[in-house]
């Protein structure tokens, strides 16, 4: 029985979230520079989109470029917006063969004018796909997207009357960017670093945390299948005892 024949169908995770780290270190084993590694993470999102598709996981949010990447050298930068635009042209058509539906999340006003013009045609392209949606988190952090939506709450409340009472989780969620997104269910988190590195704080208070030392770019399905299997040996209790899940 091969690992995919191993997976439940009927206990899949509705939403996979994956950090994709190890692309730099996978570079320098090899003895190149950190972008080659990055160009080769490219390999293992396309393996790793078709799997879950494949597999009928409704959404599969990656991890692609965070507020503090910023931080980084201009030119490991500049490489990295160009790869995804090379991307984006490149992974179009096997999108829309796939029935997959492009979405983003994250302060894409704040990417390269380019850019955001490629992914904005894209998500346009794939609107009306009934299969995966894939979810890039771009120019995305956690601590940016909760104050963000602080900032909004307070900009309506000049618009009009905001009852504090009314202010609960599912009305703070309704002012997020994954408003209209599930929780995940799994968070995976490649190349052995076990932190969450400012990604879906507040979604994953729930989630079942999934970490692999894979480095990203030799990240495959079979890799995919393993944590889903992990994910359903596991008691999910959200705060419940055990006898009150039977």
């Amino acid at each position: 029985m091969d690992l995919k024949e191993k997976i439940d169908k009927n206990n899949l995770p509705a939403h996979v979230a994956i950090i994709m780290d190890g692309n730099g270190r996978w570079a320098k084993k090899k003895g190149n520079q950190r972008i080659f590694g990055h160009k080769n993470g490219v390999k293992a999102v396309r393996d790793t989109v078709e799997g879950a598709g494949e597999l009928g996981v409704q959404y599969l949010t990656l991890y692609a470029f965070s507020t503090e990447n910023w931080n980084r050298p201009k030119k490991e930068v500049d490489a990295l917006m160009t790869l995804l635009i090379t991307t984006i042209n490149s992974e179009t058509d096997t999108l829309l063969k796939n029935n997959v539906r492009l979405l983003t999340i994250g302060d894409t006003e704040g990417l390269p004018k380019n850019v955001k013009e490629k992914l904005n045609a894209v998500i346009e392209k794939t609107a009306n796909n009934t299969g995966l949606k894939l979810v890039l988190a771009l120019n995305y952090s956690a601590r940016w997207e909760i104050v963000n939506a602080v900032k909004n709450i307070l900009t309506d409340s000049k618009k009009t009357d905001i009852n504090i009472e009314k202010i609960n989780n599912e009305y703070f969620e309704g002012y997020l960017n994954t408003k209209d997104i599930p929780d995940p269910d799994l968070l995976i988190r490649t190349s052995g670093e076990f932190r969450i590195s400012n990604f879906l704080i507040w979604q994953i208070a729930y989630t079942e945390l999934y970490f692999t030392d894979v480095l990203w770019p030799d990240f495959r399905r079979e890799d995919l299948y393993n944590a889903i299997i992990n994910y359903q040996q596991r008691e999910r209790r959200f705060g419940k005892i055990s006898e009150q899940l039977i």
